[in-house]
């Protein structure tokens, strides 16, 4: 069934699900606070809104796509035209900004109150994901919230599982990306061992591959420049999911971990190693390019 949808928020991530949206056929208002991006949807087809408040009006399924908790906050609450205001009662608020859990369920909350069904959805997959209509999304809502949700997210991906009720969506996202946090520093300090004592990064690959130290990275991240074609190693770690993002949910994993007393020795070395690669100035390669640390360029 075709949707009137307002989309906020056209980054690096909103642009390409909001293409994927108008290619399955739903019409899109959508509203940037660049006009370049607005332009740019709107010669795909969408509609332009001037405003925020003008994109929601009257509209069924709002999707918002951010950079932190705080523009959340203000977007939907806090700010000097809370959009909670205009929204009508019993529409869908899909929020797939990663935030703090707690930032979710408050905007959940106040949602609430006014009849609005608000429901945190953040994803997985990266810029690639988001243009392939490939994401994971992980949700936190009920039931009833869920089943209204899935065949909207299903245009922009194809894994969409219901995490738990809201604010489980975030809790998800955080314990995935430090997951892959640990394990991508892990492999780049295996692959360095090994090429440092004269084995070929392609060959070691392959055989922790074939092996128990196979994960994600190895099979389709590999952060050896040369050894992935596809992989933004390969391409001078430009593209792919920036170092400054991996910072960002490290340290909503950090704050997670201490609000309910979980202990994280793992993580907590992750995010200082890459707190060190940003500070010298990595922010906007890829988070893979944590090899050059340890390579020491």
């Amino acid at each position: 069934m075709m949707a009137t949808i307002a989309f906020i928020g056209l980054g690096n991530m909103g642009a390409p699900m909001a293409s994927n949206l108008l290619e399955a056929g739903h019409n899109i208002r959508a509203f940037d606070l660049s006009q370049e991006a607005l332009a740019q949807l709107a010669n795909k087809g969408a509609t332009a809104a001037h405003s925020a408040q003008a994109a929601v009006a009257d509209t069924d399924i709002i999707i918002s796509m951010l950079p932190a908790g705080k523009h959340v906050q203000d977007l939907y609450i806090s700010g000097d035209t809370p959009l909670f205001d205009h929204i009508k009662k019993g529409a869908l608020v899909i929020d797939s900004s990663t935030i703090d859990a707690e930032t979710a369920r408050t905007v959940a909350q106040a949602g609430a109150e006014r009849g609005i069904h608000c429901i945190d959805a953040p994803v997985s997959g990266g810029v690639g994901g988001a243009v392939a209509g490939t994401l994971a999304f992980m949700v936190g809502a009920n039931d009833e919230q869920f089943s209204r949700a899935q065949p909207i997210l299903s245009c922009m991906g194809k894994n969409i599982f219901h995490a738990g009720a809201s604010g489980a969506g975030q809790v998800a996202k955080a314990c995935n990306n430090m997951l892959l946090s640990i394990l991508m520093t892990g492999t780049c300090e295996a692959l360095n061992m090994g090429v440092k004592n004269g084995l070929d990064p392609s060959v070691l690959s392959e055989i922790m591959k074939q092996s128990s130290g196979n994960n994600w990275a190895l099979q389709v991240y590999n952060p050896y420049p040369g050894v992935m074609e596809t992989a933004p190693a390969s391409n001078h770690y430009q593209g792919g999911f920036q170092v400054d993002l991996m910072y960002k949910d490290l340290g909503l994993a950090m704050e997670m971990s201490q609000l309910s007393a979980s202990p994280i020795p793992m993580g907590s070395q992750a995010r200082a190693l890459f707190t060190q690669h940003k500070a010298k100035g990595n922010g906007s390669l890829d988070f893979s390019s944590v090899m050059q640390l340890y390579q020491d360029q």
